[in-house]
């Protein structure tokens, strides 16, 4: 078994399911993941936990599946967040430094970042995502990564998420009162995006479309760059309940309906093909043909495909979507939604599937577009701890060389404390140098 070190665990927090899955990282940066259990989800609607009782009871009914499953006792946990809520803002930072002759470190990019969690929003609003764009050095434009340029002033373009206090704080409790800790908070859409997008397609202009229960997230990128994130209030359900409303049956039968014999194109659907449901409580059973099916299905999945386009329009880049739409989620595996969205928006069309991350001896069922999701909430906590680790070990030495502390003493300081300096130590380390030339 792995080391304990090396294992990450996340729970996707969905609208028609709760996931709990554990993975590892492989030597060639591939994930393999360990174990997976999944629940039905009655707690949570479009996105937002709205009954705690009920959430914490499938989060805790499928953590202990998975840990029995694997024989891991996991406490901390990457956690996916969606919802109505969710808005993001752009936003531009800048500072002017202390020398030309400094090479721009990352703590520099640190201290940028950190003073756009400082910008003024709404009351009852949080800020749960910085992410860089790109940098401007002096003049320089354009710049993706400015570490170990040299320059005065250092600006950077940023996309901020934000979301609401109160959503946050739901879902920590119901994680807390599982015995877990939330280890980030992460953006749905982004963790789908880090699932099933290539780099290439990331380069070339790519909107990512994952079709939830309960919503639909979207998030589109341009030269490697997010330009936007969004998530709109309704997805899979949606369908499920005009099918229900339509042919006059149950929910559960509506939603079999719509998998099994589910089409969005009413143009392709057979005519001649009727499919017999059973009567409520012995009444009659009721013949539903697959075209008016499919009719009152593309009725839907059109109004998603243009609530999601306007969200796209809003990126700014939407004549430069080179790769075009990835659709994922469990909503992508509906029959004939990437000939209707072809034949309504124009652009290619692909269904996103998690297998270009995952290691050979993942086990065969995560690769589904509805685990998009939860594979990316691990990747992303794999990306976030590389990152962090760097940090810390730029910092370090830094700390350790200024008056010889112990090691106990270094480590025993609050995370902060060791950036907090380090711009000065590096001052020095120059001084000094050029005192002895």
């Amino acid at each position: 078994m792995a080391k304990k070190e090396h294992l990450l665990a996340a729970i996707d927090i969905g609208t028609t399911k709760i996931v709990a899955i554990v993975g590892k990282q492989t030597e060639n940066k591939k994930l393999e993941i360990l174990g997976m259990s999944k629940s039905p989800s009655k707690g949570v609607k479009r996105g937002v936990v709205l009954n705690i009782e009920e959430t914490v009871n499938a989060i805790d009914s499928t953590v202990t599946e998975v840990k029995k499953q694997t024989g891991i006792n996991f406490k901390d946990v990457f956690v996916g967040i969606a919802g109505q809520h969710i808005k993001s803002v752009r936003n531009r930072g800048y500072f002017n430094r202390d020398s030309y002759d400094d090479e721009i470190t990352k703590v520099d990019i640190q201290r940028l970042i950190d003073d756009m969690y400082k910008i003024p929003i709404q009351a009852g609003e949080e800020i749960i995502h910085v992410l860089p764009q790109n940098f401007i050095v002096d003049s320089e434009t354009g710049v993706k990564n400015p570490v170990g340029m040299s320059g005065k002033r250092l600006e950077g373009n940023f996309h901020i998420v934000i979301g609401q206090i109160a959503s946050a704080k739901n879902i920590s409790k119901c994680i807390n009162r599982v015995g877990l800790n939330v280890e980030e908070l992460i953006l749905e859409p982004l963790a789908s995006s880090e699932a099933v997008l290539t780099e290439d397609e990331k380069e070339a202009g790519v909107a990512l479309v994952d079709i939830g229960g309960g919503t639909t997230d979207i998030a589109v990128f341009y030269d490697d760059i997010i330009r936007h994130t969004a998530v709109i209030p309704f997805g899979g359900n949606v369908v499920t309940k005009d099918i229900k409303e339509g042919c006059s049956i149950l929910s559960r039968q509506a939603e079999s309906l719509k998998i099994t014999f589910g089409s969005a194109l009413g143009d392709l659907a057979q005519e001649d093909k009727i499919v017999t449901i059973p009567g409520i409580s012995g009444r009659d059973p009721k013949e539903i043909s697959f075209k008016s099916l499919a009719y009152i299905i593309q009725s839907r999945m059109e109004e998603i495909i243009d609530s999601a386009m306007f969200e796209i329009e809003n990126s700014g880049v939407i004549d430069k979507l080179s790769a075009g739409i990835v659709f994922t989620g469990g909503g992508a595996l509906l029959r004939h939604l990437p000939q209707l969205v072809k034949f309504r928006t124009g652009l290619d069309v692909r269904i996103g599937y998690p297998v270009e991350q995952l290691a050979t001896e993942s086990i065969e069922e995560v690769n589904q577009p509805m685990y998009s999701t939860s594979v990316g909430l691990l990747l992303k906590g794999y990306e976030n701890k590389r990152k962090q680790s760097i940090m810390e070990k730029e910092a370090l030495p830094l700390e350790m060389d200024a008056e010889e502390p112990g090691r106990e003493e270094v480590e025993s300081r609050p995370k902060m404390s060791l950036f907090s300096n380090l711009k000065e130590r590096i001052n020095d380390i120059f001084d000094e140098n050029d005192s002895t030339m």
